[in-house]
C-alpha cells in the first residue's frame, strides 16, 4: 500500500515547537491484561437475513469483520444464545422449544460462529441468553443451568466449537445462588475452562454485588470476571475498580454501544475503547452489534452496526465508516497482549491513548483519538528498553477518510513525536502487515424480487438451512420448516406454543419479508388450523416497534377454525393516555392523520361457512389504493377502505387468541404485484 506523508504528522526529535506531553513507555510498566474488543451477534436476530447471502459475498461479509489484518479483525464475539423471545430486532429458534426437545442444527447463530472462527482462528467466543424457552419456568433455576450445558454440548459436539466464556444472564438482574449452581454444572459436566461472568446489567446499579462477592467467598469463587453495560455512559467508580482488583477479577463491558452516523461512530467507537480502560479499567469491551442483517423497518437496523447485509437476494453489502474505527485497535492488538498504564491516559488538548503491548515480542501499539480537541497538539514519546525498536508503521482517519497509511516513523535514540489534528483517529505500531480489506466488485443493489412464491419444498435437507426458509425475519416464535401434516411436502409452522421468558414484551408471534416500500399487491398463504387455533396473513407493515416490544403497525387478515375471518387494523403499542371508546369514536380518531394511536381495531368481519380446523384453506389479503379485500380460498369474503397505512412489508402471523399461542402451518406464500 502506498505510503501517504500527510501534513499533520510530524516528526519531531529535538525541542518542539509548542508545549509536547511527554509519555514514558517502558515494558516495567503497571498493566492489566488486554482481552479484546468485539460485538454481539444477537439480541436479537442480528444475522437472520446473512444466513441467506449467495457466496462469495457472505464469506466476504463475514471475513470484513472477523479476517485478522483485513477489516475491522475483532477479536472477540459474543452471542446470544437463543431462546425463541423477542430480545429487540426480533427472535432466534431455541435448541430446545420444550423439555426433551433437543436439536443443534435449528437456527443460524452456530453458523455465523463457526464462520467467524474460521475466519479468525484466535478469535474469542463468549455467550449469554437474553430470552428462554417456556419450560425453563424461572430463569433463575437448575432448568436453566441445564439449558446453558446442552446449548455448550451441542456446540462442542456437533459444531466442534469451545466456548471462552460465558454470561449469566442479560440486563434481567442477578441471582448469587444461579451463578453458582451455574459454576459447579460448568465444573462438573466438562467447561471447567469456561469463564463465567456476572451480571451484565445496566443503570446506576448494575455494579451493587460487588461489594456482596466480598463478603460472599463462593459468589467470588463462581465468577471468573464481573461484567456490566455501558461504561461510557455511567463509568465504574475508583471504589468498585478497587473491590475488583482486590478480588482478583477482570472487568468486562458485555455491551456499549454507539448509534452514531459516519466518521462521528468511528472515532467514538475508538474513544469509547480507550475510556473503558481509562476511566473504568475495562479489559474487554463487546459493542451492541456488528452485521445488520435485518431489514431497514426493523429497529436498530442502520445504527450502531459497522457493516450493512439488508440484500440477500442481491447479494449487495454496505461497509460503514463505524468499522474501520473497530480496525484501529483489531489490526494492532491480540487478546492476551497487556495494557501499559504509563501510556494510558486522557491528552491534554481533548482526547486520550491507549498503549498495549505483545509481553512476549515486545511489539506495541498505540491507539490515539482526539474527539473534540481544540487545537493540534503534539505528544512526544520515549521508548525504554523491553519494547521493540525500530520503525513504527501509523493508520489514520479523520471524517474525510478513513484508516489511511501516513508515512512510517523512525525513532531517534529511543524518541519520537505525533502532532495530532483534532477528530482524528491514530494507531502506531511495531505490527506491519495492516491493511485497508475491500473487495471489487459488490453487487448492485435490487428491490426484493417480485411476484415472490415459496412453497417450502427446495429447503432440503432442511437441517442445511436451520430449518428456516429465505428472507422471512421472526419477530418472536419461530416459523420453522416442517413435515406438512398431511404428510405431502414440507411447510413451515409457528413452532412456539408457549410464551416464552421473553427479554422484551410480546404480542402476537409472527414473520415478515419484502420491502417497506411496497403499495398495491396481493399477499396469500395456505393455512392449517389445529383446534382452536387462528392463522393470519398480515401487509402494509410499516413499524415493527422500538426494539423493546413488537407491536407492529399494518393490517392483518386472520381466520379461526371455526370460520370467523377479521381484517385488523395494527396501530402499534397502545398508550396508556389514549381516550378509545366504542368503535365510532376508534374511527374518528383513526381518521386523524396526526394521531398516533396504538392497539388493534377490528375493521372487517364475517364468518365463513365450511371451516374447520385440521385442513388446509386459502387467506389472501389485496391492497390496492385504499381498498382492502380479504379472500378465503379464493372467495371475496370482506372488503373496507382504510387509508391509515398506504405502504409497508409482508408477514405471517400465529395470532395470540386469549392469551394462547397459536401453533398454524402455513404454506405456498405467494406475494403478487397489482402493477
Amino acid at each position: 500500500m502506498r505510503k501517504i506523508l500527510f501534513p499533520i504528522l510530524m516528526l519531531l526529535f529535538g525541542s518542539g515547537i509548542m508545549s509536547a506531553q511527554v509519555v514514558q513507555l517502558s515494558a516495567q510498566s503497571s498493566g492489566k491484561q488486554f482481552d479484546g474488543i468485539g460485538v454481539v451477534d444477537g439480541g436479537g436476530a442480528t444475522s437472520v437475513l446473512l444466513k441467506d447471502y449467495p457466496e462469495p459475498q457472505r464469506q466476504q461479509i463475514i471475513d470484513m469483520v472477523y479476517k485478522p489484518m483485513f477489516g475491522a479483525s475483532i477479536s472477540a464475539l459474543l452471542v446470544e444464545i437463543p431462546g425463541d423471545g423477542n430480545s429487540t430486532q426480533g427472535s432466534m429458534p431455541s435448541h430446545s422449544h420444550f423439555r426433551g426437545d433437543a436439536n443443534f442444527e435449528r437456527g443460524y447463530i452456530w453458523w455465523v460462529m463457526k464462520a467467524a472462527k474460521k475466519s479468525n482462528p484466535q478469535l474469542s467466543l463468549d455467550a449469554t441468553s437474553w430470552s428462554a424457552p417456556a419450560w425453563v419456568g424461572n430463569f433463575w433455576s437448575d432448568d436453566m443451568v441445564d439449558y446453558y450445558i446442552s446449548w455448550m454440548q451441542g456446540l462442542r459436539e456437533v459444531h466442534g466449537l469451545e466456548l471462552d466464556a460465558l454470561g449469566c444472564h442479560n440486563e434481567k438482574g442477578y441471582n448469587y445462588d444461579f451463578a453458582k449452581h451455574l459454576r459447579q454444572a460448568m465444573n462438573e459436566r466438562g467447561f471447567k475452562d469456561v469463564k463465567l461472568h456476572g451480571f451484565g446489567n445496566w443503570g446506576d446499579r448494575k455494579m451493587e454485588f460487588l461489594k456482596d462477592m466480598q463478603k460472599d467467598s463462593a459468589l467470588a469463587a463462581a465468577l471468573d470476571a464481573v461484567c456490566a453495560h455501558t461504561f461510557s455512559e455511567i463509568p465504574l467508580s475508583k471504589e468498585q475498580q478497587k473491590i475488583c482488583e482486590d478480588l482478583g477479577k477482570p472487568i468486562w463491558n458485555s455491551e456499549d454501544h454507539f448509534y452514531l452516523p459516519g466518521f462521528d461512530a468511528l472515532i467514538s467507537i475508538v474513544k469509547g475503547f480507550n475510556e473503558n480502560y481509562i476511566v473504568s479499567g475495562a479489559t474487554k469491551v463487546i459493542n451492541w452489534y456488528g452485521i445488520a442483517g435485518v431489514y431497514p423497518l426493523e429497529p436498530y437496523s442502520l445504527y450502531p452496526a459497522m457493516l450493512l447485509a439488508r440484500e440477500p437476494w442481491s447479494g449487495n453489502f454496505e461497509v460503514r465508516e463505524a468499522l474501520w474505527g473497530y480496525a484501529h485497535y483489531g489490526q494492532f492488538s491480540r487478546v492476551g497482549w497487556r495494557y501499559l498504564d504509563d501510556g494510558c491516559m486522557k491528552l491534554k488538548e481533548g482526547g486520550s491513548m491507549v498503549t498495549l503491548l505483545d509481553p512476549n515480542a515486545g511489539d506495541y501499539s498505540i491507539i490515539l483519538e482526539t474527539k473534540g480537541a481544540k487545537s493540534e497538539q503534539e505528544v512526544k514519546f520515549k521508548v525504554a528498553k523491553g519494547l521493540k525498536k525500530g520503525k513504527l508503521c501509523v493508520w489514520y482517519s479523520d471524517k474525510n477518510q478513513q484508516f489511511i497509511r501516513l508515512e512510517d516513523i523512525s525513532p531517534k535514540g529511543g524518541t519520537f513525536s505525533l502532532m495530532l489534528h483534532p477528530d482524528a483517529v491514530y494507531s502506531v505500531s511495531t505490527l506491519t502487515g495492516q491493511q485497508k480489506g475491500s473487495f471489487a466488485e459488490i453487487p448492485a443493489s435490487k428491490p426484493f424480487p417480485l411476484p415472490y412464491t415459496d412453497d417450502f419444498e427446495s429447503y432440503l435437507p432442511p437441517s442445511k438451512y436451520g430449518y428456516l426458509p429465505r428472507y422471512t425475519a421472526d419477530l418472536i416464535g419461530c416459523f420453522e420448516l416442517v413435515e406438512r401434516p398431511d404428510h405431502k411436502g414440507q411447510c413451515i409452522r409457528q413452532t412456539v406454543g408457549e410464551h416464552t421468558l421473553s427479554w422484551a414484551p410480546e404480542w402476537h408471534h409472527y414473520t415478515i419479508l419484502g420491502d417497506s416500500a411496497w403499495r398495491d399487491y396481493e399477499v396469500s398463504a395456505d393455512v392449517w388450523l389445529n383446534p382452536g387455533d387462528e392463522a393470519a396473513v398480515m401487509g402494509r407493515l410499516c413499524d415493527v416497534g422500538s426494539g423493546y416490544g413488537i407491536w407492529a403497525k399494518g393490517y392483518y387478515l386472520k381466520l379461526d377454525d371455526q370460520g370467523n375471518c377479521t381484517l385488523v387494523l395494527s396501530c402499534g403499542k397502545r398508550n396508556q393516555r389514549e381516550l378509545i371508546g366504542d368503535m365510532e369514536q376508534q374511527a374518528l380518531i383513526l381518521a386523524r392523520k396526526d394521531v398516533e394511536v396504538g392497539g388493534e381495531y377490528t375493521i372487517a368481519s364475517t364468518k365463513v361457512e365450511g371451516i374447520s380446523a385440521c385442513k388446509w384453506y386459502n387467506l389472501k389479503l389485496r391492497f390496492e389504493g385504499k381498498q382492502l379485500t380479504g379472500y378465503v380460498d379464493g372467495n371475496q369474503v370482506l372488503a373496507v377502505t382504510s387509508d391509515r397505512y398506504l405502504k409497508g412489508m409482508a408477514g405471517l402471523m400465529a395470532p395470540l387468541q386469549n392469551h394462547r399461542v397459536c401453533t398454524p402451518y402455513f404454506d405456498n406464500l405467494k406475494i403478487t404485484p397489482l402493477r
